[in-house]
């Protein structure tokens, strides 16, 4: 059983000495991690703000989460990670995703393809960025990419290669994650339009894909960390004040009546309970917590972290 660890999503600053104060007070608290996600929208560019956070930090964990492959070539995102994880001192962590925002894919002017093309595209892409990373040279010519005698150069501090997260909600998806990766995150799945199916978003959904994961990792599961992406969290009572308190009970109760494993709401007590008991059913045990929770979640990652 893996002990509780707690990963921030965060994406924007109004300065530099804001996102770097944001890098430092995330290590304060005890957050495990620092993760950027990698869209077009108004957020910072995310190998540039990984890199300024893991400059000012010491313990923090960072990365991206998760870098949409058809953005990124595979050798292209190999170097990068590489140096990412040697300037860092050996602190990333790999995420890696298909691509789900069709906003991202127009402004770039690429066809959105349906799921299964974008999936076959990571699921080549993947092995070539571990390959790469593991220092191999790589001559490959698939159905996508074609590498003559590639290196990625730095190597990585970490080795064989950092950890990768891949996250999923559909089952082609999860089973590519249970395979490939070493931290596996669970999300609601998206409709092939690119918009989050939150019929999908309950806690007997999540139940299905932990066991669907189980299976398709073998004698992996043990090994395999899993997370599970939070959309809005808040704690009632415990020095949360008032306001905050008030609006965290409203939305518990809202929380409650979806039933989403992806909203995390109530006391103290009762997350610890909640979480306890989902760690001992179904084995998760890391949580990325989105940037406007940061301090509201600052007593659940100090209760729980390491335990």
């Amino acid at each position: 059983m893996h002990p509780f660890r707690f990963g921030l999503l965060a994406s924007h600053a109004t300065s530099g000495q804001a996102w770097t104060e944001l890098a430092r007070r995330a290590e304060e608290i005890g957050y495990s991690s620092f993760l950027v996600p990698d869209h077009l929208g108004a957020q910072l560019s995310p190998i540039a703000a990984i890199a300024a956070a893991a400059a000012v930090t010491v313990r923090l964990r960072v990365g991206g989460f998760v870098f949409a492959n058809d953005f990124r070539h595979p050798l292209i995102l190999a170097r990068e990670a590489a140096t990412l994880d040697l300037l860092s001192g050996g602190r990333l962590e790999l995420g890696l995703g298909a691509g789900w925002r069709t906003a991202d894919y127009r402004q770039l002017g690429l066809h959105y393809d349906s799921p299964g093309k974008r999936i076959d595209r990571l699921a080549e892409s993947i092995r070539l960025v571990k390959r790469l990373l593991d220092g191999e040279t790589v001559t490959h010519a698939g159905p996508t990419y074609r590498l003559s005698e590639a290196r990625a150069w730095p190597r990585p501090i970490q080795r064989p290669h950092p950890p990768i997260i891949m996250g999923g909600g559909g089952p082609r998806m999860l089973r590519l994650a249970a395979r490939e990766a070493d931290i596996v995150g669970f999300i609601p799945q998206f409709s092939p339009g690119g918009r989050p199916t939150w019929s999908d978003a309950r806690e007997g959904a999540l139940d299905r894909k932990v066991a669907l994961v189980r299976q398709a990792s073998g004698e992996r599961f043990a090994r395999l960390e899993l997370n599970v992406f939070i959309a809005d969290a808040g704690l009632i009572g415990s020095g949360a004040g008032l306001g905050g308190s008030l609006l965290a009970a409203a939305k518990s109760a809202a929380a409650g009546l979806a039933g989403s494993p992806h909203l995390l709401y109530g006391t103290l007590e009762q997350i610890r309970e909640l979480l306890e008991r989902r760690r001992a059913r179904l084995g998760i045990s890391h949580y990325s917590i989105p940037q406007r929770s940061m301090e509201a979640m600052a007593p659940v990652v100090a209760m729980l972290t390491g335990q």
